[in-house]
């Protein structure tokens, strides 16, 4: 099939004008993280690709609460750019979120967002994110599309570290695989960036943002099944080095450096796993070349998910365990049950067991019997009476010291409580094992004595527990090395009903650790601002999470809407002496 620089196929308008698919030539990426509330904007590679300039238009201007088609409630505003908008949504009829889409009517893209979204909802393929609506009402287009609460952004994946080469090979299996297949429909991404990825928790790849996001930004392609294959390429060189293989920065990576051009990713980083290192390199611009031993470069997807197929099955690492200890046999199991009984050995069968010893039934043993009951019954009498006696002694001497009104108290009747000793904090950075960050550059407020300064949450529609869109947020801590922590006391900024907070021992201070899988220290609620959380038995931790489930409701404030939210002016931890 011939490359189409459109990220639509035929869909025709329902005006009786030139097919949508036409006006969706102008194939546009997206760079909002809808997911995360991020703007995924970055350097993409520009030999492929063209950025049109569309003519200004404002973005509408709605708020949380706002319903369209009495059925989406628009929940939080994630990113306002270039003329359209980006919300997380709830459908109020199926009971699920959403991610949605707005722009006005009168946009110079709407027509081609429109023309892409319905050709992108044509494919169904499950390796994609899903466009469930797109309509054109009351001088407003809105894309509908899946939300993936469960899902990790690839971004995120990458700034715990470069992945594990199996892990490596299933993102370029999978996400070859997947475009291959849109390219065979006419359909292209344009926009294949770390925020277009997302990891499910069942280890599933999928790709959100096909057509719809290329038409929401103007970025055209004459060979767009190359510009996909080599950002598939750039992915692939950023999951096996955490480098971005051009010289600017982006996505949180660092780029390469500045004058040497496109290197190897084992001149980069050590024990890059040398197929997928050369599979990377075939992916990427290359100046007509490549760096992977005389292989031919990969200029579509197909054939990248080809040399993908060829390469000997990368296999995931053997789990670690213990081994059980030795099993112990049984006295029966030990024995010859089931066994041949070797030569001149007597079976059990032919051994002569000895009766055991006939019970005293003679005149001495009758008496040996009635002599030792006499015994006993002479000893209880005499341990009662001993024990009736000290009763009565003790009952008297207390009888006379009632009598003496001043009373003496022990020193250890009241022991003082065990002196805290604090702990120093390192630093604080925020905890979003689910992909979707807060406040990033507002942790370091959690832990600087300062109550005017402090770290904040988004606001939620519903609550106080936060069930229904997260399971928690929260901040990790590093102590500089392992301490006895045994107490955290922790100033919220908003107080009512009411904050739930739980502390845990992490193994480090990456995200990408599941709050399962942490050790809880101590747990506790409050509706005022104020939690103190200690533990009677004191846990070894050098990194320590913060974890809310559960936030008050909340007035409107300089950076968020009324709500439920929560935000930590100070937190510090203490050991006992």
């Amino acid at each position: 099939m011939a490359e189409r620089s459109t990220a639509a196929v035929d869909v025709a308008d329902n005006s009786g004008d030139k097919p949508l698919a036409a006006e969706a030539d102008k194939a546009t990426a997206d760079g909002v993280d809808i997911q995360t509330g991020r703007a995924a904007d970055g350097p993409m590679p520009e030999e492929d690709g063209e950025r049109t300039t569309a003519a200004p238009a404002a973005a509408p201007e709605l708020h949380s609460g706002h319903k369209l088609a009495r059925r989406y409630r628009l929940e939080e505003c994630v990113t306002r750019v270039d003329g359209f908008s980006s919300w997380r949504a709830m459908d109020e009829k199926l009971r699920r979120a959403v991610g949605v889409h707005l722009l006005p009517a009168d946009h110079p893209r709407a027509r081609s967002v429109l023309a892409a979204a319905r050709s992108s909802a044509l494919l169904g393929d499950p390796r994609f994110v899903q466009v469930l609506d797109a309509v054109e009402e009351n001088d407003l287009v809105y894309v509908v599309h899946e939300w993936l609460p469960d899902a990790t952004e690839l971004t995120a994946l990458l700034a715990a570290g470069p992945l594990e080469p199996h892990e490596a090979y299933q993102l370029v299996s999978q996400v070859s695989q997947a475009m291959s297949a849109a390219h065979r429909e006419g359909l292209a991404h344009l926009r294949l960036t770390p925020g277009a990825i997302l990891r499910t928790s069942t280890g599933q790849y999928r790709v959100r943002g096909l057509a719809v996001n290329a038409a929401l930004r103007g970025i055209t392609s004459e060979t767009p099944q190359r510009a996909d294959t080599e950002a598939i390429g750039a992915l692939l060189y950023a999951a096996l080095t955490q480098r971005w293989p051009y010289e600017t920065d982006a996505y949180g990576l660092t780029g390469l450096p500045k004058g040497v051009g496109l290197i190897a990713p084992d001149q980069v980083r050590a024990g890059v796993h040398r197929g997928l290192g050369e599979l990377a390199m075939r992916a990427l611009a290359n100046d007509g070349a490549t760096a992977s031993r005389q292989e031919p470069a990969c200029t579509t997807p197909e054939e990248l998910a080809k040399a993908v197929a060829a390469m000997p099955r990368i296999r995931p690492p053997e789990p670690a365990f213990t081994a059980p200890l030795e099993y112990q046999h049984t006295t029966y199991q030990q024995g010859s049950y089931g066994r041949p009984t070797p030569p001149g050995v007597p079976s059990a069968q032919s051994v002569q067991v000895a009766p055991p010893p006939p019970p005293l039934q003679s005149r001495t043993g009758r008496a040996l019997k009635w002599g030792v009951a006499a015994l006993l019954i002479a000893a209880l009498g005499l341990g009662s009476w001993q024990l009736a006696d000290t009763l009565l002694n003790h009952g008297a001497q207390k009888g006379n010291s009632g009598t003496n009104n001043s009373t003496k108290t022990s020193p250890d009747d009241h022991p003082k409580e065990p002196e805290r000793i604090p702990l120093s904090i390192q630093k604080a950075e925020e905890y979003y094992p689910d992909g979707k960050p807060q406040n990033i550059e507002g942790a370091s407020n959690s832990h600087d004595g300062d109550p005017n300064s402090f770290w904040r949450t988004y606001a939620y529609n519903d609550g106080p527990d936060l069930g229904a869109y997260k399971e928690g947020v929260g901040l990790v801590f590093d102590l500089g090395s392992e301490q006895d922590v045994s107490a955290a006391s922790i100033a919220f900024k908003f107080g009512g009903d009411h904050t739930t907070a739980t502390i845990y021992a992490a193994p480090n201070m990456s995200s990408s650790t599941p709050v399962s899988s942490l050790h809880k220290i101590a747990t506790g609620t409050t509706s005022d601002k104020q939690l103190d959380l200690v533990t009677q038995t004191p846990v070894k931790a050098r990194y320590v999470v913060l974890w809310l489930t559960a936030m008050p409701k909340s007035g409107a404030s300089d950076y968020s809407g009324a709500g439920y939210k929560q935000g930590i002016t100070n937190v510090s931890f203490s050991r006992t002496s």
